[in-house]
């Protein structure tokens, strides 16, 4: 087979592979349209701060269109975080020949791994971090002013937060990688310790609301994470490089 049609198949499976996952990811999402609705999701995702506003208190929509799209969002963010293991086993299964068999037998509890961490992460954020995080902020408002948040600043707001607590909790699988390939060695991470301190709040910072506890909140799991990807480096060490003269070698008959 020439060059050219080995290009043009590779680009028809791709092909394949992201209708199957956009198709998964459709079906996902009408099922859970039609049942729970994107409404009551919303409401869901919307919990930890109307339980940390006054009571009477209540989010509003200024676009005309807004209580309709966002809950739509909503709806398309949860299938997507359902859909999320298929979604990365048709990416392994797309780049699955071009590997060998030892990056085979690491990619996937790579991705198995990846995907429950992310998802983790998100847990995290939504069942302790917004809670603390709304209820902080809910003090220091003050008592002459009702808060009336807006639906799209807040979903915004979410998809943030999602975003860096199910990237940060990936940071274990990130270190393993690096050093089970050999870019770094642990002695070098635990050298490096100073600078993912500074580097983790100074990260927080900038992700997170301007205030100190949803920066601490995010920070420290990145440092603790950054120990646990440290510590189970030990089990995984750098792979073995092969013997050119042995690969190369047949067996005699």
């Amino acid at each position: 087979m020439s060059t050219q049609e080995t290009f043009v198949s590779h680009l028809i499976e791709l092909r394949q592979r992201v209708v199957r996952a956009l198709i998964a990811f459709g079906v996902v999402f009408i099922g859970i349209f039609l049942w729970p609705g994107a409404a009551p999701i919303y409401d869901f995702l919307a919990a930890p701060l109307m339980q940390a506003l006054p009571q009477g208190a209540t989010m509003i929509a200024t676009g005309v269109v807004t209580p309709f799209l966002v809950p739509m969002k909503v709806t398309a963010l949860v299938a997507f975080l359902i859909a999320l293991p298929y979604l990365l086993y048709q990416a392994w299964a797309f780049v699955a020949p071009g590997l060998y068999d030892n990056e085979k037998r690491l990619v996937l509890p790579v991705v198995v791994a990846s995907t429950v961490l992310f998802l983790v992460g998100v847990a995290f954020c939504y069942y302790f971090v917004f809670g603390k995080v709304f209820a902080f902020i809910n003090e220091f408002a003050p008592k002459s002013i009702t808060p009336a948040p807006d639906i799209e600043a807040y979903f915004s707001f979410v998809i943030t937060m999602f975003l860096a607590f199910g990237i940060t909790f990936e940071i274990p699988i990130v270190v393993m990688v690096l050093v089970r390939f050999g870019v770094v060695n642990i002695q070098k991470l635990k050298d490096a310790r100073p600078y993912v301190i500074v580097g983790s709040f100074i990260v927080a910072a900038v992700i997170t609301p301007p205030d100190v506890l949803s920066q601490f909140m995010l920070a420290v799991p990145m440092c603790i994470l950054y120990e646990a990807g440290i510590f189970f480096a030990r089990f995984v060490g750098k792979r073995a490089a092969p013997d050119p003269e042995q690969s190369a070698a047949t067996p005699e008959a």
